[in-house]
């Protein structure tokens, strides 16, 4: 459990980031930035794939939850209102960040079916990205190419599945898990950022990366969403298979987790080296497995691995909400975590804030300042599988 002086910590990094995001909004209204330059949202920088949207929004409403502050509620609700249009878009492989962080919550305080349908939609859409042969979810860059990432997005078809009553859905959804399982995730419990499929017969050709140092290296934020979204499958499932896929990547996360706690860009990395290729540190990536190990410590079979995975969790955010990373006491920096990465090959966001990595900073301090574990508790997962296993 956390300690109160921990406790008193990550409120205070919160007041902050609440801070941060309301100077942003005052700044550029209905904007949706992905990365800092030289610690400013507003530039004319690369975005590669606009997959980022949700989590401005998504902060929002993490910051209602926090303190149920009415202002945070009003901008929530115009921030997801302007991402709706997206339920249909065809070019990305990531609406499952768009609306999971944005249209889910909201639903949940309301009840309003309108905004289900939202999530049922963008659930529907994003299967159509369904390869037959190869069993996955295609990337955004190709159709032979999948990503370690969607299994941060194949959530919200699960969602939909189980929500829509469609077991076509949860036969996409839990077919592209285990492939992703066989294919990207390694015995060790590392993975491959992409693989790559013949499309005329489905086979497993080989790993690639776009965004690791190497095809066969660990690229540190692709293992962070892959222990994340396999608990979150086995949250809104309760199939064990996902619990043990996302154990298998706590366990080389953990073990390799450098000594303050935050991990460098890759696991492989040569951190004799400098910056941006050897000794980068990458806190988003740290952030969203500290979200995703909160979890995994309270849907864990075993008390020790629980406490593991708190211990962690905990560890990384003691390190992100000092002023090494906490952006509090530098000044003219707009963005809440410093050290971030977008893509160093491409040298966007290097060393910068990003989005996602403030928005999972934020999911995971609301988690443990306000108590927000409802969806994997075990009775959510109980209920959920129950209704799950009447699709399969």
């Amino acid at each position: 459990m956390p300690t109160s002086q921990q406790v008193a910590s990550y409120n205070a990094a919160l007041n902050f980031a609440e801070r941060q995001v309301r100077s942003l909004v005052d700044k550029h209204p209905d904007f949706f930035p992905m990365y800092t330059v030289g610690g400013k949202w507003h530039h004319a920088g690369e975005k590669w794939t606009q997959w980022t949207d949700g989590f401005l929004g998504g902060m929002m409403w993490q910051f209602y939850l926090h303190g149920k502050n009415d202002f945070w509620r009003e901008k929530a609700e115009h921030y997801s209102k302007l991402l709706e249009h997206r339920q249909h878009d065809r070019d990305v492989h990531d609406l499952g960040f768009i609306f999971l962080s944005t249209y889910l919550p909201w639903y949940e305080l309301t009840g309003d079916e309108r905004l289900q349908e939202v999530l049922i939609q963008a659930g529907r859409t994003l299967a159509m990205r369904f390869k037959e042969k190869g069993q996955y979810l295609r990337s955004f860059v190709s159709d032979e190419s999948l990503f370690i990432d969607i299994m941060m997005n194949v959530p919200i078809i699960f969602y939909a599945a189980i929500e829509a009553g469609d077991r076509e859905l949860a036969r996409v959804a839990a077919a592209h898990c285990r492939t992703t399982r066989d294919k990207l995730v390694r015995p060790d419990g590392s993975t491959a950022h992409e693989g790559i499929f013949d499309l005329q017969t489905g086979q497993f050709l080989h790993e690639n990366t776009h965004q690791g140092l190497a095809p066969n290296s660990a690229w540190a934020r692709g293992l962070a969403w892959s222990l994340y979204g396999y608990s979150k499958c086995y949250a809104l499932t309760g199939e064990q298979e996902f619990l043990d896929g996302a154990e298998r990547n706590a366990r080389y996360w953990i073990e390799r987790l450098p000594a303050d706690g935050v991990p460098f860009w890759d696991f492989h990395a040569d951190t004799r080296q400098p910056p941006p290729c050897g000794a980068q540190k990458e806190s988003s990536a740290g952030a969203i497995a500290a979200s995703g190990l909160l979890d995994l410590s309270r849907m864990a079979k075993y008390t020790d691995s629980r406490q593991r995975y708190e211990h962690a969790a905990l560890k990384m955010l003691d390190a992100l909400v000092t002023p090494e990373y906490l952006a509090i006491d530098t000044p003219g920096w707009e963005g809440i975590l410093k050290h971030g990465v977008y893509h160093t090959k491409k040298n966007l966001g290097v060393d910068e804030s990003v989005m996602w990595g403030e928005y999972f900073f934020v999911e995971a301090l609301t988690k443990v300042a306000a108590n927000q574990f409802g969806r994997v508790s075990a009775e959510a997962v109980a209920r959920n599988r129950e209704r799950y296993e009447r699709l399969t």
